[in-house]
C-alpha cells in the first residue's frame, strides 16, 4: 500500500531530533538508563501565573473556534511585546498567531515560494528549515559555517550565495543548534548586502530571544530598510517552557500576514483557545519573571563547557544563547572505538547512545557533518553524569 504515498512524503526526511528521542525511548523500554540531551525542550515547569491564566480561560468558557489569525487582545499583547523588546511596530493586521512557530515558518514558505525558488540557509540551521522549504517546492541553499567563525555567516558568504533565483534568507538568532547570537553590527553588515537585492525576503527566527547570555537581543527587522522585507518569527515554547502549548506567531508586512491567514484558514484555522489566553499573560510579563530560567541555563552552559573541555577530541566554542553546545567532533572520524568505526557525526551520536547511553543529535541533520548537538536543558546532575559516561566510553 506504500505505492499510494505521495512523492512529497516519500522525499521528506524524518526529524532527526524526534528520531533520536524515539530511539532513546526504545532503549529505555528495554531497561536501559538513557540520559536524554537530544530534545530542544526546557526542563522547567510552566510559571504559575501562566497556568492560572489558562485555568481562568477554561472557567470563562473559551471553548469555541478562535479567529484564524489569533484573538485580537493576544495580537495586541504581541504587538506590545515587539515594541517593548524589539523596537518593532507591528499593527494587529501584521500579526498572525499559529500552532507553534514551526507552523508560522511553514505558512511563510507556502505563501512565498514557487517551484525552484532558492532559500539561503546558513548552516548549521534548525533541522526542519530544509524540509519545510522543499515541501513548498523551494530549493534550500546551504552556506556552510564553522566553529572557528562561531557558526555565523559572513557578508561575503551571503553575497556569494545569492543568485537570480534567491527568494529568501532564513536564519535563527540565538541559533538552534549552535547557540550563536548575531550582534547588532553583524546584522547590519548582513543587511547592507541584502539592500542590494530588494527581491529577497528575510525570515528571522527569534524563538530563543530571551535565552541570551551576551547582550541585548538584536532584530534585523529594526534595521533601516529591512522592516518591510522581514518576517519576525517568535513564540512562547522556549523562554516560557510552553513547548506543548503550541503557540507561535509572526510579525511582518500586512500583505504577507493576510496571505498566511488565508493559508492557515484552510489547514488548521485558529490556534488552541486556552493556550492563546495563557499566552497573553506570558507576553505581558517582564523578562524578570523568567530570569531564573535564563540564569540557570547560563550556569549549565558554563558547567557543560568545562566538563566537555576535559575530553580529548571535543573542539568547543562558547555559545552565547539558546541551550545547546555544538562541538566539532571530527577528530574522532576514522577511529575505531570499542570495535565501532566512527566515520561521521551520525556514527558518533549513535555510538554515544548505544555505549554511553547518552542521547545527542548528529550535526548532519542541521547541515554540519562535523558536529553533534548537545542540549543542556537537563539538570546539573544529569549533565555531570552524561559527560562522565561519554568520557569513560571514549577513554
Amino acid at each position: 500500500m506504500s505505492d499510494f504515498l505521495s512523492d512529497r512524503i516519500k522525499n521528506m526526511s524524518t526529524s532527526a531530533t524526534l528520531a533520536m528521542a524515539a530511539k532513546a525511548r526504545e532503549l529505555r523500554n528495554e531497561g536501559k538508563d538513557i540520559i536524554g540531551l537530544s530534545l530542544g525542550e526546557p526542563d522547567f515547569n510552566i510559571p504559575d501565573f501562566i497556568k492560572d491564566a489558562a485555568k481562568q480561560a477554561i472557567d470563562d468558557n473559551y471553548s469555541s473556534y478562535s479567529p484564524v489569525d489569533g484573538y485580537a487582545d493576544l495580537k495586541q499583547a504581541i504587538s506590545d511585546k515587539f515594541r517593548r523588546d524589539n523596537n518593532l511596530n507591528y499593527a494587529l493586521n501584521q500579526i498572525v498567531v499559529s500552532t507553534g512557530a514551526k507552523q508560522s515558518l511553514a505558512n511563510v514558505a507556502m505563501v512565498i515560494l514557487n517551484k525552484g525558488d532558492e532559500v539561503i540557509l546558513p548552516a548549521p540551521y534548525w533541522v526542519s528549515y530544509s524540509d519545510i522549504v522543499k515541501l513548498a517546492e523551494g530549493v534550500p541553499v546551504e552556506v556552510p559555517t564553522s566553529i572557528d567563525s562561531d557558526f555565523k555567516i559572513t557578508p561575503d558568504q551571503l553575497e556569494n550565495a545569492i543568485t537570480l533565483k534567491t527568494k529568501m534568507l532564513w536564519f535563527s538568532s540565538p541559533c538552534n543548534p549552535s547557540g550563536s547570537v548575531y550582534s547588532q553590527q553583524e546584522l547590519e553588515d548582513i543587511a547592507d548586502v541584502l539592500k542590494k537585492y530588494p527581491g529577497i525576503l528575510v525570515v528571522s527566527d527569534e524563538i530563543y530571544e530571551h535565552i541570551n547570555f551576551r547582550e541585548k537581543h538584536a532584530s534585523i527587522a529594526s534595521i533601516d530598510g529591512m522592516y518591510e522585507r522581514t518576517v519576525t518569527v517568535n513564540g512562547v515554547s522556549k523562554a516560557f517552557a510552553m513547548t506543548g502549548w503550541r503557540i507561535g506567531y509572526i510579525g511582518g508586512p500586512e500583505w504577507l500576514a493576510k496571505a498566511c491567514t488565508k493559508f492557515q484558514g484552510q489547514i488548521t484555522s485558529g490556534a488552541n483557545a486556552i493556550a492563546q489566553r495563557a499566552t497573553i499573560e506570558a507576553l505581558k510579563a517582564p523578562v524578570s519573571k523568567i530570569q531564573y530560567m535564563i540564569d540557570e541555563f547560563h550556569h549549565r552552559r558554563d558547567l557543560l563547557l568545562e566538563l566537555l573541555g576535559s575530553i580529548k577530541g571535543f573542539k568547543l566554542n562558547i555559545p552565547e544563547g539558546a541551550f545547546y553546545v555544538f562541538p566539532d567532533i571530527s577528530w574522532f572520524f576514522g577511529k575505531i572505538i570499542k570495535d565501532k568505526t566512527i566515520n561521521n557525526a551520525s556514527d558518533f551520536a549513535l555510538f554515544l547512545l548505544e555505549k554511553a547511553h547518552v542521547a545527542t543529535v548528529t550535526g548532519e541533520a542541521f547541515g554540519n557533518p562535523n558536529c553533534i548537538r548537545i542540549s543542556y536543558a537537563a539538570s546539573e546532575k544529569e549533565l555531570r553524569e552524561a559527560v562522565k559516561r561519554i568520557k569513560e566510553v571514549l577513554s
